[in-house]
């Protein structure tokens, strides 16, 4: 296979439950020898490796996932490493180069396709809905929520949604596959309205037993 600037072999780190995204922090404690080793390499090279959710099922990790790259590390005594990474680009795997120490795959990077709909009146209802959800989450709980500078373009809209999804990674991991802005954030605005459903409810009922 001839490569590309899109195609590259990638040294790859499957997590469970975690789907990075571009643009977002994930913070990582590598204390296995076989991820030792790969960190060891990254760092001599250009800090960049591949995440991938493993899949638990199927017992193999996911075919579609985020590089990263090594913003910060801090090597301990014994060799292990914590470091701090931020998401970069998507890819897939087209296939495996290598199994140990640990995986590398031969990987295409992914962008997101032009869609037919306009994913900046999407990302205007995603942001109203997002407030929403915070506004109702203030209340039931009663403690300020502060978010951090929220992104205004729709793909980074769409990416930083996600990756707040917690506990969802199945969700996660789908929205990450997802080759079209406006798609990604039409379910998220599913998923945000049926949140806001759900907290009204609650509110509704907290305010009924306090009166």
């Amino acid at each position: 296979m001839t490569s590309s600037p899109s195609v590259r072999e990638l040294p790859l780190f499957p997590l469970p439950e975690v789907v990075l995204f571009p643009n977002q922090s994930l913070p990582l404690h590598i204390f296995e020898f076989r991820y030792r080793m790969m960190i060891n390499t990254v760092l001599e090279e250009d800090r960049t490796f591949g995440v991938l959710m493993w899949d638990s099922e199927r017992n193999r990790p996911m075919n579609v996932g985020c590089s990263a790259k090594i913003l910060q590390y801090h090597r301990l005594p014994d060799d292990r490493f914590k470091i701090l990474t931020v998401g970069q680009q998507r890819f897939r795997v087209l296939e495996y180069t290598r199994e140990t120490p640990y995986r590398v795959g031969l990987v295409e990077f992914i962008d997101d396709n032009p869609g037919d709909d306009s994913p900046y009146l999407l990302a205007t209802e995603v942001r109203e809905l997002l407030d929403d959800v915070v506004r109702l989450s203030q209340k039931l709980t009663e403690q300020e929520i502060e978010l951090p500078q929220i992104p205004r373009s729709p793909i980074e809209l769409s990416y930083w949604i996600a990756s707040n999804f917690h506990g969802a990674s199945g969700e996660q991991q789908a929205l990450l596959e997802t080759q079209d802005t406006a798609a990604r954030l039409r379910r998220e605005a599913e998923i945000l309205s049926s949140t806001r459903s759900q907290l009204a409810a609650r509110t509704v009922l907290k305010e009924t037993f306090n009166e």
